[in-house]
């Protein structure tokens, strides 16, 4: 027989939920989006510090969205988890001047080599309030299942 905290049920139900997959669902719209920038501008317009960090965020986004739809009974800790490191990474990044060398790619006054437009700075902020959408979401689901 099974040991009882083994057989922790999953965290799926409940209108709590519902909201978190739904800011799940705004998440991984404004990741891609986010994503489809740097495309735009070329993978060569970042350090690769910036390039081995945004890849990490984007696995631990991609586990985080799929821990969410599954139910999983970790999604609400890893929403809040990415939601919050997230938005505050994309502030550090890219809404503050260009002051942390590798560990910028500040849209402030910007070199024109970095290819940073309107739809840039769209992309940027669309994903900084789609993490602290999806974070706040996360803490709501916690605390109804706590």
């Amino acid at each position: 027989m099974a040991h009882p905290a083994a057989a922790t049920p999953d965290l799926g139900v409940g209108p709590e939920f519902t909201r978190l997959r739904w800011a799940t669902a705004l998440f991984a719209v404004a990741l891609l989006t986010h994503g489809a920038d740097h495309l735009r501008r070329g993978m060569d317009t970042v350090s690769s510090t910036i390039m081995v960090l945004g890849t990490v965020q984007f696995v631990l986004a991609v586990g985080t969205i799929a821990l969410v739809f599954a139910g999983h009974r970790w999604a609400a800790l890893a929403a809040v988890a990415i939601g919050f490191v997230s938005a505050a990474a994309f502030v550090f990044v890219h809404l503050l001047p260009d002051w942390f060398g590798p560990f910028s790619d500040s849209f402030i006054n910007p070199p024109a080599s970095a290819r940073v437009n309107g739809f840039s700075w769209f992309a940027a902020i669309f994903e900084i309030i789609a993490d602290l959408i999806i974070g706040f979401a996360g803490l709501r689901a916690r605390r109804a299942t706590a």
